[in-house]
């Protein structure tokens, strides 16, 4: 099997997660979306590291999942704090932080 199936698939995700974060208006939708271009990415880095025969891409492809985790962590801080200081996840509230 040729990497053109995986590449295909990883480009589509990704190309969901870009749309969804453009379109969605909710934070935690958003999030969701950056995780799906992630692994989006995380795929093609796997396909290229499976066909070449090369660990960079999976190795890639754990360092971005820190990130990710991270993010996460850092973005779930964030839509807490958004909700309790303006008792919503829209996006359009969310342009200024002040208390």
């Amino acid at each position: 099997m040729t990497v053109i199936p995986y590449l295909a698939l990883s480009a589509l995700l990704f190309t969901i997660g870009t749309i969804g974060v453009i379109v969605k208006k909710n934070v935690i939708a958003v999030f969701l979306c950056i995780e799906l271009m992630l692994n989006g990415a995380n795929l093609s880095f796997v396909a290229f590291s499976r066909f070449l025969g090369h660990a960079g891409g999976q190795v890639t492809v754990f360092f971005v999942m820190v990130v990710a985790a991270a993010e996460a962590a850092v973005g779930l801080a964030v839509t807490i704090a958004l909700y309790r200081n303006r008792k919503t996840l829209n996006i359009d509230d969310a342009d200024i932080m002040k208390w």
